[in-house]
């Protein structure tokens, strides 16, 4: 299953579901026995009335907002050889009709098409529609990053038709948010933002857009879920709504019945681009720092505490001896950042961040509301003990690729055999100079290398490849495969039903959690 963004896709948005139900109507059936009538000592559940908060109407409403809502048109050059996948809200590539084979119409047509792709074939003008809204009279416009991430020109259209030249303040590709600029020679109708942290799941909501380039659409339905992990990025919390959103909704905005803006909706799942029911809306308290920042200084700053984590699932729990899968494990720290400062440590548990508990994947979000310099407080979980940890926040790096250091040194050692873990499905041995070469490892790795990995084995299912490096069991280092067997005779003396094991390859580290088994290895 896969999502994609609302605007801007050529191809539908994710594959589709099949209905549960086919072939003949279901034949009917007898009468159901009546119901039994609850005990007289159960109290009845008491419901609202019949209409409370339901509006006759959304008239007045949509009358409001819609002046601020505003059509986003993009252009952009396309030259030959450039990747055009994003399209627009609708397909944009030409389709070559069904002509009958061999007939001089679908040779034309097909020499046409072939033209268009080759390299001297003249740049291509590539237009697309999405939404946006305005959140300040003087002409400020929200709207997705990937409406106009590409675009060489952008036009803003208001609903009494004026049309004005916009231009690009900011954009964030990892919340897929940007901020746009027009001049207009009078106030613009603007709307405001609302909390989103506020909004209930089966709240009423309002999203308007320009669904399929038909400005000026409203539409109405409920927030379906919170705190939706569509992965999308590294800060997904969307709000989930039923509220028909389609292409080119994207970048638009959802309303609460106060008229406020408490998400942009972003995303659809769809078998074939329109609505099914299920969007997806960045919430509004995500969203006003990150606007905010794009506004007046153009791009956005993180915070940052530099460690790699992953979420406490229940066997992770059992081989740490959590009594609950609760908070984020620490998988790496990284050298000088805040975290090695605060002296956190892999195999540390996250439980809480100022007071407030989290999970692993709602920590980066919140570390990265955080700002530079401020100092937060971690509660950790270490080894069996509770312990608070102040932490300065760092800045969020920019991405940099790394380069190894050099070609491998020769060659000195010979390899070492291997030991199989027994029931795990997969071998270890030492790491010598030959396994350095063959998997480009740093002169200095420690731990013990994973040799083989048996297919179908408990190994295979998570993930283990051989080039692997085992780091540490139980949180203990381990340099040799005697050491690894130390390691897991201890745990079988403790009684424990999972080891965990800190597996570091080309992607970073990792925790993974093992059910133990009754042998160690020979």
């Amino acid at each position: 299953m896969s999502f994609r963004a609302a605007a801007f896709s050529r191809s539908c948005l994710a594959m589709g579901l099949v209905t549960a139900l086919g072939g003949h109507a279901a034949q009917a059936a007898d009468p159901a026995p009546a119901p039994v009538p609850a005990a007289a000592s159960t109290a009845p559940l008491r419901l609202p009335g019949e209409g409370r908060n339901m509006p006759d109407s959304f008239a007045d409403l949509a009358a409001k907002l819609l002046p601020a809502v505003v059509n986003v048109s993009t252009t952009e050059m396309v030259r030959p050889g450039e990747d055009d996948d994003d399209g627009d809200d609708g397909d944009s590539t030409p389709q070559v009709p069904n002509f009958p084979e061999g007939s001089p119409f679908e040779k034309f047509f097909h020499d046409f098409m072939n033209r268009q792709d080759t390299p001297n074939a003249p740049p291509r003008k590539m237009q697309a529609l999405g939404s946006g809204f305005i959140i300040d009279p003087s002409g400020v416009i929200v709207t997705n990053n990937h409406v106009v991430r590409h675009a060489d020109q952008i036009t803003i259209t208001l609903q009494d038709n004026t049309v004005l030249k916009a231009r690009l303040l900011g954009h964030d590709d990892r919340t897929d948010l940007a901020v746009l600029k027009v001049d207009s020679p009078k106030p613009l109708p603007a709307v405001p933002f609302g909390d989103s942290d506020h909004a209930r799941v089966g709240d009423w909501v309002l999203a308007i857009g320009n669904p399929f380039g038909l400005s000026g659409t409203v539409t109405a339905g409920i927030v379906s879920s919170r705190g939706r992990n569509i992965e999308q990025g590294p800060y997904d919390d969307f709000i989930q709504t039923d509220a028909p959103i389609n292409k080119g909704n994207s970048g638009g905005p959802l309303f609460n019945l106060s008229g406020e803006v408490i998400g942009i909706n972003t995303a659809i799942f769809s078998p074939s681009g329109g609505s099914i029911g299920i969007g997806f809306s960045i919430p509004s308290a995500e969203a006003q720092g990150i606007i905010d920042q794009l506004r007046h200084h153009g791009r956005v700053t993180r915070g940052w505490i530099g460690v790699r984590i992953q979420d406490v699932t229940q066997e992770i729990a059992d081989g740490l001896g959590l009594k609950s899968p609760h908070g984020a494990l620490i998988a790496g720290v990284e050298p000088k950042g805040p975290a090695a400062v605060a002296h956190l440590q892999t195999g540390d548990v996250i439980q809480s961040l100022n007071g407030k508990d989290i999970d692993g994947r709602a920590l980066p979000r919140l570390v990265a509301e955080l700002a530079g310099g401020s100092v937060a407080h971690l509660g950790i979980w270490r080894k069996g003990q509770q312990m608070n940890v102040a932490i300065t926040i760092g800045a969020l790096p920019e991405e940099k690729t790394d380069k190894a250091d050099g070609a491998a040194a020769p060659a000195k050692k010979p390899a070492q055999g291997s030991m199989a873990i027994t029931g795990m499905g997969f071998t270890v041995g030492e790491i010598d100079d030959i396994a350095r070469q063959k998997y480009n490892m740093a002169e200095g790795q420690k731990g013990v290398l994973v040799t083989g990995v048996t297919d179908d084995s408990p190994a295979a299912e998570r993930g283990l490849r051989p080039g692997d490096v085992v780091t540490e069991v139980q949180q203990s280092a381990v340099n040799t495969p005697a050491d690894l067997r130390r390691q897991l005779d201890a745990a079988r003396a403790q009684h424990r039903k999972t080891v965990l094991f800190l597996v570091q390859n080309s992607d970073g580290l990792r925790w993974v959690p093992f059910p133990l088994p009754d042998g160690t290895g020979h």
